[in-house]
């Protein structure tokens, strides 16, 4: 789904707003007790929803879903009830995180085909070829707990991204980030061992 098509779902939703709605909106904004809790019971579905549709991923739009809820409670000093719901409010947040994720998404695959681009051919030397493999396990090996984990199970392993947030008990948004610190530091890892050489 394209950001154009979550922005008109996104606008005939908030539409359908309550009566009581008005009442959370200004205890909202005055950061009263339960009222983030009764504002996500609110409106998290159709964030979710919402975040779903556009990233067609279970996992990263329950990310998007909660951070657009930690954002809205964060700056909620910035929303003026006078001026709109406090739903409409939170859905432009959840706008603005799946376009974040869209292109973060785009930022990854480009990073990671720039790797695999970067690669040296193969080695047809049977004793240089294990040497290689030595020292990039070496490299993997000097990230540390829980990188060179994360790193081991996406590339010796073949597993996806969810795969290792699943099997190491962590929010994918983690796995991504230190695998793609892994990278940096690996490839700087590598480059120094080779100035060496």
């Amino acid at each position: 789904m394209t950001i154009a098509r979550v922005e008109m779902v996104a606008d005939t939703a908030v539409g359908a707003d309550r009566p009581d709605d008005r009442a959370l909106d200004h205890e909202f904004a005055a950061g009263a007790e339960g009222s983030l809790e009764r504002l996500y019971r609110s409106v998290s579905p159709l964030v979710h929803t919402l975040a779903l549709r556009a990233l067609g991923d279970a996992t990263e739009a329950e990310d998007v879903t909660q951070q657009t809820f930690v954002s809205a409670w964060r700056t909620r000093e910035g929303y003026d009830p006078d001026r709109g719901s406090a739903r409409g409010w939170v859905v432009g947040i959840a706008r603005r995180r799946i376009a974040d994720a869209l292109e973060a998404r785009t930022r990854e695959r480009r990073r990671l085909e720039a790797v695999r681009d970067e690669s040296p051919p193969a080695i047809a030397d049977p004793l240089a070829a294990e040497t290689e493999r030595i020292l990039v396990r070496g490299e993997v090996e000097r990230l540390g707990p829980p990188r060179d984990q994360i790193v081991s199970l996406a590339f010796f392993e073949g597993r996806t991204h969810e795969q290792i947030a699943e099997r190491l008990q962590m929010p994918l948004g983690t796995v991504k980030s230190h695998l793609r610190r892994s990278l940096l530091a690996l490839r700087r890892g590598l480059e120094a061992a080779d100035a060496s050489l």
